[in-house]
């Protein structure tokens, strides 16, 4: 069975400082081909098809077009670190969330490796699950495998480069998660290995054009942008400035109008007597 040995790479991983979390060495070449190419705002194709965690072989589109943005990570189950330090820090990021998969979002896992069975994922799932620990979220994450053609397909058209290095028996791969528009298209891509549960939310909030969410959710929106240079959603001056303004012209016209009404009341007082 196919492993990956990633403890080098995770300190690479970690000490990168570029925005895209490419990993690139010159003195290492096996790791030369990890790479993430941006492809915002490019559908994935939905006509591929996967077995799930359940062992239905369906396609992707089977959990999308609900109205809900999607949250998808490419992975595999027995990977002894690397995706798991990324599916864990999705996962405590979901935890901490008021949102439940399943209801505000959806959540999908893709083995990249083609050897790896439904056994597997639903056994990933399971652990998962459990450390979440929301009710009713059983459809909410679904863990699922695949061949290799369709793999490499969604790995594409998500820009995720990856590849199997055969001398080590390893697969070497970026720790990235992408967030998707309920129709598929690639909204947001959120890199490392822990993801800020604001971070989370504003993409999932930001995929779904504010269709989920509160009011108020939607207001915090307005109010920050995505910096890749900070790998996270952070204060946007201008927006908060503009809020800002809104809020004191309402304050400002708002005792106008008190003044006005007082007025008004001590005016037809006085006629009256």
């Amino acid at each position: 069975m196919i492993r990956f040995s990633c403890s080098v790479f995770v300190l690479l991983q970690l000490t990168l400082s570029a925005a895209r979390g490419q990993v690139v060495t010159e003195n290492d070449p096996a790791l030369r081909g990890i790479d993430v190419e941006e492809h915002a705002g490019r559908w994935v194709p939905l006509d591929l098809v996967f077995t799930n965690d359940a062992g239905e072989q369906v396609p992707l589109r089977t959990y999308f077009g609900r109205g809900k943005p999607v949250i998808l990570t490419l992975a595999y189950y027995e990977c002894p670190m690397l995706c798991t330090l990324v599916l864990n820090g999705i996962a405590e990021s979901v935890k901490a969330m008021e949102w439940k998969p399943g209801e505000q979002f959806q959540m999908l896992t893709l083995s990249i490796d083609p050897t790896e069975t439904r056994e597997l994922a639903a056994a990933k799932k399971k652990s998962y699950l459990e450390y979440i620990s929301k009710p009713s979220i059983d459809e909410g994450w679904r863990f699922m495998v695949g061949q290799d053609s369709s793999i490499h397909a969604i790995a594409d058209a998500l820009g995720f480069k990856y590849y199997y290095i055969r001398e080590r028996d390893e697969f070497a791969h970026p720790a990235v998660v992408f967030v998707l528009t309920e129709d598929g298209r690639i909204s947001r891509y959120l890199y490392g290995l822990q993801y800020k549960t604001q971070d989370v939310r504003l993409s999932l909030l930001e995929a779904s054009e504010g269709r989920i969410g509160t009011p108020m959710d939607r207001l915090i929106l307005y109010c920050f942008h995505y910096d890749p240079q900070a790998r996270g959603y952070v204060l946007f001056a201008q927006n908060v400035m503009k809020l800002g303004g809104v809020v004191t012209v309402l304050v400002l016209g708002s005792f106008l109008f008190v003044l006005w009404r007082r007025d008004r009341r001590n005016r037809t007082a006085g006629r009256a007597a």
